[in-house]
């Protein structure tokens, strides 16, 4: 599923463009270094080629808020990046997004069966006060 790719990708030591925020609870996503490292030729992330616009779409379908980045934006366990040496590198290379999704933690892989796709059947179980969750992948079960 697309959250668990973006689990993967945000945990992985060999992705630079996606990292965590200084709280562990949201994302930080420098769009130019993702372009270049997930979607340069022949790469694909959840599904889509080189656009980032639908990455942010399908963020947006899971229930991810875009907030607003200001200067103090640092990361969780932040690696240096060689498009970065030397410089700070809580700042980003190209333009710098956050998102955050309450279910959607550091330390937290438990919480991601109760993101899902915002389908209209979704949309109105959450409406009715019901809860919409998926299972775990079994590498994941507690």
């Amino acid at each position: 599923t697309f959250p668990m790719k973006l689990w993967l990708l945000v945990n992985s030591p060999c992705v630079y463009s996606v990292r965590w925020d200084a709280r562990g609870e949201g994302l930080l996503i420098d769009q130019g270094l993702f372009e270049q490292e997930l979607l340069g030729v022949g790469a694909s992330v959840a599904g889509e080629e080189g656009n980032f616009g639908s990455i942010v779409r399908q963020l947006n379908l899971y229930g991810f808020h875009k907030l607003t980045v200001g200067p103090a934006s640092s990361t969780v366990g932040s690696r240096p990046r060689p498009a970065t040496a030397g410089r700070d590198t809580s700042y980003a290379d190209g333009p710098l997004h956050h998102f955050w999704n309450p279910h959607f933690c550091y330390g937290r892989p438990d919480l991601l069966v109760k993101i899902k796709r915002l389908t209209k059947a979704n949309k109105a179980k959450l409406d009715a006060g019901l809860e919409v969750t998926s299972r775990l992948p079994d590498d994941l079960q507690y």
